[in-house]
């Protein structure tokens, strides 16, 4: 069948020849003009980042009997693989693969864990196929190693610690959603150089800032200096920036801990037990953060005590158990006089973790409390 035969050139040929091609009308080859261009469509397309999930079991790889227990259950069940599967959106927003590094609820983490998870994270992170890093984490000791991993890894690319409040199991468990928007954040521009980051709850928040503030429904961390910013439907919005050192602005390295020193913490209430400070000492604690009430005040009866301990060589952090708010140096008890820090806003747990990555460095006092200034 012969096509616009009496004007073979004209706008009216030009207008019908793709219709009569789609038709059936002869097999007339489509110009290179006219053929679509695979090769510039791949090349327009935006690279999915690739994100590597490190497991280490806690709530959000945890199983209940039922679908009605989001709050007892067993932890650290589910492998990284079927979490992944659990999630097929995933992949829509990333390249991501995992790896199981421990199987453990996270109030059994020790120093010697930390150091291997961290060590893992640095590796990971050197890699130029690896754009960012998620770990997935029991909420119990979550902020810890958020923050460790804070002070010792040297890359400026996301990496962003996750959990869950209620198992997988449980009806309307926050496990997959939390997943999903860490995910999210690791493999976003938008969070390169932000430090390490805790996204659950729709929130992003600082690893340095925040904590668990109650053990029951999802919306479990806050920080006193506010959230970073928010994930939403697979987008991030950052409002603010952490002003403390992280990361590449770290003085310490990973690559150059193998293990921590001993750093204890004495709660303080009323009516407190010398003796509990002696059997810290004895157990070879390298500094005690005292968890004091108020502006982490220390009761007469016990300033003999500490100041008897710092005189042997362990050192004295005076952090507090008030949630909010900040130790003031030489305000309560003359901390230039004893010799004593202060764990300026960070609480018992935190301080406890600054203090052990610092003393690989340091144990001289000014030097220490310089340290806890700027991080």
């Amino acid at each position: 069948m012969q096509v616009c035969r009496l004007r073979p050139r004209s706008r009216f040929c030009a207008a019908i020849l793709p219709v009569v091609l789609t038709l059936g009308f002869g097999a007339v080859p489509l110009s290179a003009r006219e053929m679509p261009d695979a090769d510039a469509a791949t090349a327009t397309a935006p690279r999915k980042p690739n994100v590597v999930i490190l497991a280490t079991g806690g709530t959000i790889a945890g199983a209940g009997a039922d679908a009605a227990n989001s709050a007892t259950y067993t932890a650290a069940k589910v492998p990284v693989d079927k979490l992944i599967a659990a999630v097929p959106q995933l992949s829509d927003n990333a390249n991501v693969r995992g790896e199981q590094v421990f199987q453990i609820a996270s109030e059994s983490f020790t120093d010697a864990q930390l150091v291997q998870l961290a060590k893992r994270v640095s590796a990971l992170l050197k890699q130029d196929d690896v754009d960012g890093v998620v770990i997935t984490h029991g909420t119990d000791t979550l902020e810890e190693t958020a923050f460790f991993l804070d002070l010792v890894v040297k890359s400026d690319k996301p990496i962003v610690v996750v959990g869950s409040m209620r198992p997988s199991t449980a009806i309307s468990a926050d496990g997959a959603l939390n997943l999903l928007d860490a995910v999210t954040v690791a493999g976003s521009k938008e969070a390169v150089g932000k430090g390490v980051t805790v996204t659950m709850n729709d929130m992003i928040q600082s690893g340095r800032d925040v904590t668990k503030r109650t053990n029951i429904v999802p919306s479990a961390f806050f920080s006193q200096w506010g959230p970073l910013g928010m994930v939403v439907e697979g987008k991030t919005y950052f409002f603010r920036t952490l002003a403390k050192r992280h990361n590449t602005s770290s003085e310490f390295d990973i690559d150059q801990i193998d293990s921590l020193p001993l750093v204890g913490i004495v709660y303080g209430s009323g009516n407190m037990i010398p003796g509990v400070y002696d059997a810290e000492v004895q157990a070879g604690a390298k500094a005690i953060v005292n968890a004091g009430t108020g502006n982490g005040s220390v009761p007469n009866y016990l300033v003999d005590k500490l100041k008897e301990i710092r005189s042997k060589g362990t050192l004295v952090i005076r952090s507090s158990r008030v949630p909010d708010g900040f130790v003031l140096r030489n305000a309560e008890q003359p901390d230039d006089k004893y010799d004593w820090v202060v764990a300026h806003d960070l609480n018992p747990q935190k301080a406890k973790i600054l203090a052990a990555v610092a003393l690989t460095k340091t144990s001289d006092t000014k030097e220490l409390q310089r340290i806890f200034w700027e991080y």
